[in-house]
């Protein structure tokens, strides 16, 4: 007699960042509820040990660029038990937030919160890799196989669990430019990414030059904590980036509305070439500096001319690296080009942070079982619709749903915190079929094109009409 198979789950959830997580909290609130065969089964696997969020980056003093609300559930539950306020109730720490008044928290308090959530919460599998995912059309299921890790990481039991629905939330991996890989591959030489910037704080801050690549918050973030920590006139810092400036990000209340539904759905309703030449110009949404930290290292540098002279830092913008190399075993040699005046430069320095950013990981080779049936873009991407599905061949009753890794079919904010809750809330809304997380008809003051969807925004007075051509 062969063992009985295992019971399917509806929804497993690949990865525990905080979208995922968000997803879990949220899907928690309807366990209780009516689906399936009872409540909402959900699973969800990490291969890490526990859950963390950026710990190379959760420098003192470093703030969330998005307010406490855009928590893992409040923008879509704020009566949730796993929103943030209920975090700080259960810590006895409330009545201190509120005479804070802090509207950005910490990074280092929403990773204890996000750490909190995910210590309480059922269902979550952590030291699990994800190994591969196939469509089984004799079970119409999807077969997920993974592998049990030690504490020290190494293979401790394989294992294969069954689902009717995926949540893809393997997050993004930390990006090095290729003139700078041979040079962060070489264990000798001290070039690390941001990432990894606090596990080697100490060395980073023991070297007597030290370069920052990158005009982005990381960027700024490690240029001000290394420029606090050097003494005064002796700071050998360099602070290099491509954009033409060290810009602010934009963050008035009326740019801040292309991170709210009503334009993720209008940019994903622009066709694929317009999507794909739009957002390389919205990079100051998302990569800019906020203007607290901007005014923070203006102040620091002020503070070091009041007895006379300049600190020893230079700040330059616009310049590119176009190649790198070792000098003995101690030194990088830059070697670079000032794109506006078109003149070459080197560097030679003692250690180097790259505040490059992050890329979305690849999906090839986990979902290779499903390649078969994905339907792609003109450029090999992942389809993806309006409700965060890929477009799956219609044999395949299953599925997928993609966290933060839809940036070229919803936009800017797919990595976004603040709009975390609403994508799961919209996920579970149409996995369900119930509508348990009633989303709002509109989210924002602007109308971001001339024809509006009807399903997603109701006709108002004075509303401006689509133009109709008649023969």
């Amino acid at each position: 007699m062969t063992a009985p198979l295992e019971a399917p789950h509806d929804l497993v959830g690949i990865g525990i960042g905080p979208f995922n997580l968000s997803l879990a909290a949220l899907a928690h609130g309807l366990q209780q509820q009516e689906f399936s065969d009872g409540g909402l089964a959900t699973a969800f696997y990490d291969q890490r040990r526990d859950f963390t969020w950026h710990p190379g980056l959760l420098i003192d003093g470093a703030t969330l660029q998005v307010p406490f609300l855009a928590d893992l559930v409040t923008l879509a539950d704020p009566a949730s038990p796993w929103t943030f306020l209920n975090y700080l109730k259960h810590k006895e720490r409330l009545f201190p937030f509120y005479f804070a008044e802090r509207f950005h928290i910490q990074r280092a308090e929403y990773d204890a919160y996000c750490r909190w959530v995910a210590g309480q919460l059922p269902g979550l599998h952590f030291g699990h890799q994800v190994d591969a995912v196939r469509w089984n059309p004799e079970r119409s299921l999807f077969e997920v196989d993974f592998t049990q890790l030690d504490a020290d990481g190494e293979a401790e039991a394989l294992g294969r669990t069954y689902t009717r629905n995926l949540a893809l939330g393997i997050g993004t991996a930390p990006y090095v430019p290729e003139p700078l890989r041979p040079l962060a591959d070489a264990p000798t030489v001290p070039v690390i990414h941001s990432a990894d910037y606090l596990d080697n704080r100490q060395r980073i801050l023991g070297a007597e030059h030290v370069t920052v690549i990158g005009s982005g918050q990381s960027g700024a973030e490690v240029f001000l904590d290394l420029l606090r920590a050097r003494p005064a006139g002796r700071e050998r810092l360099t602070w290099l980036a491509r954009t033409p400036s060290f810009a602010p990000m934009e963050y008035s209340k009326l740019g801040l509305e292309h991170f709210t539904p009503d334009y993720t759905r209008y940019f994903h309703d622009l066709p694929e070439p317009v999507r794909d030449k739009l957002l390389p110009a919205q990079w100051q949404l998302h990569k800019g500096i906020d203007a607290d930290t901007i005014a923070a290292i203006h102040d620091e540098l002020y503070r070091r001319t009041l007895h006379g002279g300049w600190p020893d830092a230079v700040l330059t913008p616009g310049v590119s690296v176009r190649t790198a190399g070792r000098v003995a075993t101690t030194k990088v040699e830059l070697h670079l080009e000032h794109l506006e005046q078109g003149t070459r430069s080197r560097l030679t320095t003692d250690a180097v942070v790259l505040a490059t950013g992050y890329r979305e990981r690849p999906l090839g080779q986990l979902l290779a079982g499903l390649d078969p049936y994905m339907r792609k873009d003109s450029s090999g991407r992942p389809r993806i619709d309006d409700r965060y599905r890929m477009k799956l061949d219609p044999t395949v009753t299953g599925t997928v749903y993609v966290q933060n890794g839809e940036r070229h079919t919803h936009g800017v904010g797919a990595p976004d915190l603040g709009l975390a809750a609403h994508r799961s809330a919209t996920i579970l809304n149409t996995l369900t079929g119930k509508d348990p997380y009633p989303q709002p008809a509109r989210t924002a003051f602007t109308s971001f094109g001339l024809e509006q969807r009807e399903a997603a925004r109701p006709r108002v007075p004075g509303a401006l009409l689509p133009l109709v051509e008649h023969p």
